[in-house]
């Protein structure tokens, strides 16, 4: 991607990137194609193959409820009630990862329905069949995009996802970094959740430093 943009480092089953999809809404409708949003999958459980204790659950859903307190967005938690339900995060993010060949701005599109889908929706994004649903709810045709996501390239390119984010020095989601600068370098515009006024203040900074 040339020019300036913003390198968002993301998981769809990830509460904190649920909580912050407002902000990327907001950047988005601010800065619109001036200031395009790459989404790069950061895998924060990938190949989870143990099913939820009932403490885990109970503990995800107290943690869900202080993401729930700094954004003001809904949670479900009874998708976690599912018997025997894994917490594996690589088929969603493999799903962006397909949603991603159709566009930027489709990618960040999915990300925000896979989102709401599991964390609002009582929806099990762990599926391919509500993985297919989605993309189809986004116009895209379902047969093609699970054909996609099934095969070998879309799992490798994902795993790459994954490296690219460790390389990178990512240790928690989301992320999100700004670059090029004129040396080509790339700075942290927040590590973790923040607020809509508090990126937003750090991202018109960083702008104003790039058209000076």
């Amino acid at each position: 991607m040339d020019g300036p943009h913003l390198i968002y480092f993301a998981d769809p089953m990830c509460s904190w990137c649920y909580g912050f999809s407002p902000v990327i809404e907001e950047i988005r409708r601010i800065y619109g194609n001036a200031l395009p949003v790459r989404v790069v999958m950061g895998g924060l459980r990938p190949g989870n193959d143990r099913p939820m204790t009932p403490e885990a659950r109970r503990d995800l859903a107290g943690h869900w409820t202080h993401v729930t307190e700094a954004s003001g967005l809904p949670f479900d938690p009874a998708v976690l009630e599912r018997p025997g339900f894994l917490y594996d995060t690589d088929p969603a993010a493999r799903a962006v990862v397909v949603a991603r060949h159709y566009g930027e701005d489709i990618a960040v599109a999915y990300l925000a329905a896979a989102q709401r889908a599991f964390y609002a929706e009582n929806r099990d994004v762990t599926s391919g069949e509500v993985l297919g649903d989605l993309a189809a709810e986004l116009g895209l045709d379902r047969a093609e995009f699970l054909q996609a996501w099934s095969s070998e390239q879309a799992k490798s390119e994902t795993w790459g996802d994954y490296a690219l984010s460790q390389r990178a020095g990512v240790t928690g989601f989301p992320t999100l970094v700004g670059g090029p600068n004129d040396q080509g370098v790339f700075g942290v515009v927040t590590r973790g959740y923040a607020p809509p006024a508090q990126v937003m203040a750090v991202l018109k900074g960083w702008i104003a430093s790039i058209a000076a």
